[in-house]
């Protein structure tokens, strides 16, 4: 029997095979590619919502809050990550890592811990910006993949830490429900974690000293801790005081934009960063409203093999769309679910937003090869945590 595929999935694959391979050009690519599917579905399909120009304005009611957050949190945690970097804090640190391979092994652990209650892109800029200064600029590729994959698995398990987490819990799906996630996550981390470490102590040794004369910048370092505080005291109050509320606006994005705005007249902000975080942004948010278009209806029936499918799928699509459905369709374990969508993406370094951010940062890692090549540990851990937590744990839907 003949399956038939939707054309947009044609489109779609051809955008991200083109990120694949032009990936100097990314966000001309994923631009593109969101343009041809917009006009192909303006002139022959129309959207879920309708039909023509106004099916698309209904589409993107739905989508903006999403788009909207993204966007805020990618650029205003790269200003966050520039008053860290200044206030010359990242350069004290290796005083308290260990100057062998557990030094960069621990940094995985804390982007790990942060992640469980902080938003994953945040948790990933800053672990990138700490191993910039302690890898004095020189960071492997495989260690940057072991930083988005800590800060994915990180959320994991949390409702706070995961927009994917945090959609489950608005729709009804119990804390507890999504707890054992962390069993996966943490065989993942304590995998990859090893190999990445020991890959970064080869390729650029952690300092084994710092600097002398260095001078902290406290005012800096209070203005990263009160954007955090405003995040994450924001992340637990629409989540849990006003859930009905998260999907109405972007109120993460607006508490980080709050909080630098508010601290200007003390330390203004490494504006010359904007830019290259706005190009970073338009390329994520192109490639999630892309995803978000595809005439993705129904899933196959809810089971095991289904989310460890599913992980895979979201190194190159959007998980966001694929949670919606999972929860419309119902019968699964939402922590095995989770685990699979939250850290899936991780394996590809367009695959997740933490993964967009931190190339931002890091413009080498924006090749699909050298990702896979690299950072292979990460693409093992996925089913080693994944399985660990079957056998440990069941699959209970």
């Amino acid at each position: 029997m003949m399956i038939s595929i939707p054309f947009e999935f044609f489109l779609f694959t051809a955008t991200l095979l083109g990120v694949a391979v032009f990936h100097r050009h990314t966000v001309n690519v994923a631009v593109a590619g969101l343009v041809a599917i917009i006009a192909y579905k303006l002139m022959f399909t129309g959207f879920a919502n309708g039909a023509g120009l106004g099916g698309l304005a209904a589409h993107l009611r739905h989508e903006w809050v999403i788009l909207a957050n993204l966007f805020a949190l990618l650029v205003g945690f790269a200003l966050l990550a520039g008053h860290f970097n200044d206030s010359r804090a990242p350069d004290i640190l290796p005083r308290y890592l260990p100057d062998d391979w557990k030094g960069g092994f621990i940094l995985l652990l804390m982007v790990f811990v942060l992640s469980s209650f902080l938003d994953n892109i945040a948790a990933a800029v800053i672990g990138g910006t700490i191993a910039s200064a302690v890898f004095r600029g020189k960071v492997h590729i495989g260690y940057l993949a072991a930083i988005v994959a800590a800060s994915n698995a990180g959320g994991s398990g949390s409702v706070i830490g995961d927009t994917t987490t945090t959609m489950m819990w608005i729709a009804g799906v119990s804390p507890a429900s999504v707890l054992h996630a962390y069993v996966a996550a943490v065989v993942a981390v304590l995998f990859f974690g090893v190999i990445a470490a020991h890959q970064q102590q080869r390729y650029a040794p952690i300092l084994p000293d710092p600097a002398k004369g260095i001078r902290l910048d406290f005012i800096r370092l209070g203005i990263v801790v009160f954007m955090l505080v405003a995040a994450i005291a924001t992340n637990i109050a629409m989540n849990v005081g006003f859930p009905q509320w998260a999907d109405r606006f972007p109120f993460i994005g607006a508490a980080i934009w709050l909080a630098l705005v508010v601290t200007i007249p003390l330390r203004a902000p490494a504006w010359s960063k904007v830019p290259d975080a706005v190009r970073g942004s338009v390329f994520l948010l192109s490639l999630v409203l892309s995803a978000s278009l595809m005439p993705v209806e129904a899933l196959p029936a809810a089971s095991w093999q289904t989310a460890l499918g599913l992980g895979y799928i979201s190194a190159v699509f959007d998980n966001i769309p694929l949670t919606a459905l999972a929860l419309h369709q119902g019968g699964h374990d939402w922590g095995v679910l989770a685990y699979a969508v939250g850290f899936g993406g991780s394996m590809i370094w367009f695959g997740s937003s933490a993964g967009v951010a931190l190339s931002n940062m890091f413009v080498e890692s924006k090749s699909v090869g050298a990702w896979l090549r690299y950072g292979w540990h990460v693409a093992v851990a996925y089913p080693l945590g994944f399985f660990a937590l079957l056998w440990l744990v069941g699959w209970h839907p």
